[in-house]
């Protein structure tokens, strides 16, 4: 598509720091509808930033809903399968919503803000079906539900130089005590209120990298000043903004499962290892209990980590075989993540795999656009960050 002086027009809607992406020589692509940067320099170079100092993302694509009334936690607790309510306030909890088969619909995390008010961040694919699905499953109690996404923005710094790169931005504060002691105190899958330039900024410790890490969330209009000061600050430590490509082979090592490929509507939370996801116990019925009570099938397949030789890569869709002396495989799963990794430098992937074959050790195959290719069954996740 081409505009009328010829300049080509991008497609989807624009983050509000798509012009700082762009100034940046970030290239783009469409994910979710979006027009976000995929890299900047190289894959490599990003990935390898994160692991060792630190990478600036944006991430303005997610969607925000926000829950607000006298029985926000208890709603959630219908709506969702864990238990939201016992939540401290500033406390965050990654959770599902599935459906009534037990299917997973989105996964999640979930803030609580408030003594009343929670924030539930959702996949940008999915902003629209899990607003309507919380309206109307949350309608029977006293609470309000505000599809809050164009009003956010979401900056991540990750990397083992995330903390000191904050600490070095000027600009935030809290209202009570130092921001320095709070952010260096802050536990992960915590948050707290804060300022940054007079504006109000929600910082959390959390991430889809695998290192430690925060997500800041404020108004789109402060978005780019914020951008801006984070990678001055960061520049002598190794700050690199980082694009799609980056995450997703960070996630991959850390054995993060990714709406798309590792869930779906079709996928019991117990086959992507989030059974503990899923809570039993809480003594209140949820949308999609019944069929988790149940569980999956006996024979239905498992996700499971696969790590090979060389340097070819098992991509999604590819087949997981168990090869046979006449040729007649049997396929026994399909990949549905894979890469060459730059951390551990062979390639791995993540598979649904027949449960019989899903112990660590097994010996499976992989046809690789028509080679047959050796993996191994290997627990999840392939990378694991030094905690101090």
């Amino acid at each position: 598509m081409t505009s009328q002086d010829g300049a080509p027009q991008q497609s989807g809607r624009l983050s509000p720091l798509h012009d700082a992406h762009a100034a940046a020589g970030a290239s783009f692509t469409d994910f979710a509808g979006w027009q976000m940067p995929v890299r900047y320099s190289s894959d490599l170079a990003e990935h390898h930033a994160v692991r060792t100092a630190a990478g600036l993302f944006d991430l303005s694509h997610m969607g925000e809903i926000v829950l607000i009334g006298p029985e926000a936690g208890v709603a959630l607790d219908y709506a969702l399968a864990g238990k939201l309510s016992s939540l401290a306030i500033d406390q965050a909890k990654y959770s599902l919503l599935l459906s009534r088969a037990g299917g997973i619909v989105d996964d999640l995390v979930v803030y609580r803000t408030g003594d009343d008010r929670y924030m539930v961040v959702a996949n940008a694919g999915n902003r629209e079906v899990v607003a309507e699905e919380l309206r109307d499953r949350t309608s029977p109690f006293d609470v309000e539900v505000y599809d809050e996404s164009d009003d956010i923005a979401l900056i991540a710094v990750q990397g083992p130089a995330s903390l000191s790169i904050l600490l070095a931005t000027p600009g935030f504060s809290v209202e009570d005590g130092d921001i320095g002691e709070r952010l260096a105190a802050l536990k992960y899958y915590w948050s707290i209120p804060a300022e940054f330039e007079g504006h109000q900024v929600l910082i959390a410790r959390t991430g889809y990298t695998g290192e430690d890490g925060f997500e800041l969330y404020l108004a789109p209009d402060e978005a780019g000043t914020l951008w801006d000061a984070l990678l001055e600050a960061g520049a002598e430590q190794g700050l690199v903004p980082a694009g799609l490509a980056s995450r997703d082979t960070l996630r991959l090592e850390a054995g993060m499962p990714l709406y798309g490929h590792e869930l779906g509507l079709d996928t019991k939370p117990a086959s992507a290892g989030l059974g503990r996801v899923v809570n039993l116990a809480k003594d209140t019925d949820f949308v999609g209990r019944a069929a988790s009570e149940d569980g999956p099938h006996p024979e239905a397949r498992v996700l499971v980590g696969l790590m090979g030789e060389g340097k070819r890569a098992a991509r999604a869709g590819y087949p997981v075989v168990v090869p046979a002396a006449d040729g007649a495989d049997e396929v026994v799963g399909v990949v549905t993540s894979g890469a060459l990794s730059p951390t551990v430098g062979v390639p791995i992937a993540m598979a649904y795999v027949d449960p019989r074959l899903a112990r660590p050790g097994t010996e499976l195959h992989v046809d690789v656009r028509g080679s047959r290719l050796p993996f191994t069954v290997t627990a999840l996740p392939f990378y694991s960050r030094k905690k101090h």
